[in-house]
């Protein structure tokens, strides 16, 4: 349920409102907007009659929510959310790309890689240090090694770190990332989910490989009724029955997600087609879409890489690509 106040609500009348609604049993989230002030109520509000709240002198509309995720929905938060993840920020308003390889492989490797792409206008860098793989014989990564090394890629160039947590028994290995990574096979793993919603770290959320963007937004959900509301959504390609691509990007998830929630939206083409050649041309889409940015792998020599060579831009592609997304980008009033 939504309630929109009086703009000469008092806080003294607010807080006396939060207070009845919490005696309630109801969780209360407070949005202050730069026009309106707007308090969700979260749980079970069936009880809760509409027209006593319209009622009250601070309250000027009531609303119910038809949607089943609360906290995420654009509704309850009509400002878009700016999510800061080390020095940067993602959303609204700004355009970020997040460059580097797949798989962590070694300390030369990865520091090679987050020079170039630093260089090139990369704000974050990306590196795998679990690696979930369909085959239990392909690479698997180096584990909290690999976590070590990019670290030490991090204070070389000053990018904040970027990586994918599989389990997590593992979080207390995450400390030093800047922006945890949940993939598409664990965008439903709940418990895990749980316990990235008590951090306070940014998560940074995939979408499943056959999910819907609804339950992709209770996931992120998940996390917001931990406490952690600093989440950025990626699309990278969902499951169809096409084979000439490695998934399909859906683009048009962009502009839907834009409608339904506050949160900023990146685009992972390389996931989403698994070529190469196809990074660049859906890069530049994502930024007509709306995107509030990318994640873009890039390897210093592909055909070598221990994983997803294919799909990997080598570092003068990505310097390429980099100046047409920053004209795109700058076009659409985006600061990159």
């Amino acid at each position: 349920m939504i309630i929109v106040l009086k703009n000469k609500a008092s806080k003294d009348s607010i807080d006396r409102f939060v207070n009845d609604m919490t005696l309630k049993g109801l969780n209360v989230h407070l949005s202050e907007g730069s026009e309106h002030t707007i308090i969700g109520l979260i749980g079970d509000t069936t009880a809760i009659n509409a027209d006593d709240l319209q009622s009250i002198e601070i309250v000027e509309s009531v609303k119910r929510i038809s949607e089943p995720f609360k906290q995420a929905n654009r509704k309850m938060h009509p400002d878009d959310s700016l999510i800061k993840a080390g020095n940067i920020t993602v959303g609204e308003g700004f355009f970020n790309v997040i460059a580097g390889p797949c798989s962590v492989e070694s300390e030369e490797q990865i520091i090679e890689i987050a020079g170039d792409v630093k260089k090139s206008g990369a704000s974050m860098l990306r590196g795998g240090a679990f690696k979930p793989r369909t085959s239990p014989y392909a690479f698997q990564g180096l584990h909290d090694e690999g976590i070590k090394l990019l670290i030490k890629a991090k204070k070389a160039t000053g990018l904040p770190i970027v990586t994918e947590i599989m389990n997590l028994n593992h979080i207390d290995l995450f400390t030093d990332v800047d922006l945890i990574q949940v993939g598409a096979r664990n965008m439903q793993n709940f418990d895990l989910l749980k316990e990235l919603g008590k951090c306070d770290k940014p998560v940074l959320l995939k979408r499943g490989l056959a999910n819907t963007i609804e339950e992709w937004l209770m996931s992120a959900e998940y996390i917001m009724a931990g406490g952690n509301h600093n989440i950025i959504l990626c699309e990278r390609g969902i499951r169809t029955f096409e084979t000439m691509t490695r998934n399909t990007l859906d683009i048009s998830a962009v502009p839907v997600l834009k409608s339904k929630t506050h949160l900023p939206v990146i685009i992972d083409p390389s996931h989403a087609t698994g070529n190469s050649a196809m990074v660049a041309p859906l890069s530049k889409a994502s930024v007509a879409a709306g995107a509030d940015g990318l994640m873009i792998e890039v390897h210093n020599n592909p055909s070598k890489a221990l994983c997803d060579g294919a799909q990997s831009l080598n570092p003068a592609q990505f310097e390429s690509l980099m100046g047409e997304i920053k004209k795109r980008a700058e076009f659409e009033n985006k600061i990159i």
